[in-house]
């Protein structure tokens, strides 16, 4: 059987994405593999299981390019409201509160916010297919 275990992403400042990952997130470094070029830095929530792997190429010096196929991660949190207010008081800027629905139903609430790499986090409130 298939088991999900990370998704890696490229960042070009890994102390800086290291911050933004544990104050946003809580997430925590599992493992920091060392090579001559590059390090995956593996980061964990106690939580959860899965992992987000950074990987930081130590010769790059511009910012990666996203592209257009990149969508987002996605984070469940007990608390949306009191998550984005938590957000705005670290001056990790959030997006709006959102309601997503169809057909008059609410199927998700949520915000964005980005990484310091660009990269969008899709945080979620817990509950229906995200809890």
């Amino acid at each position: 059987m298939a088991k999900p275990v990370h998704s890696m992403i490229r960042v070009l400042d890994e102390a800086r994405s290291l911050g933004f990952y544990e104050r946003a997130f809580g997430l925590q470094i599992a493992e920091r593999i060392a090579f001559p070029d590059f390090a995956l830095v593996y980061l964990r929530q106690a939580s959860s299981p899965f992992e987000l792997e950074l990987t930081v190429n130590f010769d790059r010096r511009e910012p990666y390019a996203l592209g257009d196929g990149y969508g987002h991660l996605a984070i469940v949190v007990d608390d949306l409201d009191a998550e984005h207010a938590r957000f705005e008081r670290e001056k990790l800027s959030p997006g709006p509160l959102r309601d997503f629905k169809h057909d008059g139903t609410t199927l998700a609430r949520f915000f964005f916010v980005s990484d310091p790499d660009g990269y969008k986090i899709e945080v979620i409130q817990k509950g229906g297919r995200f809890g």
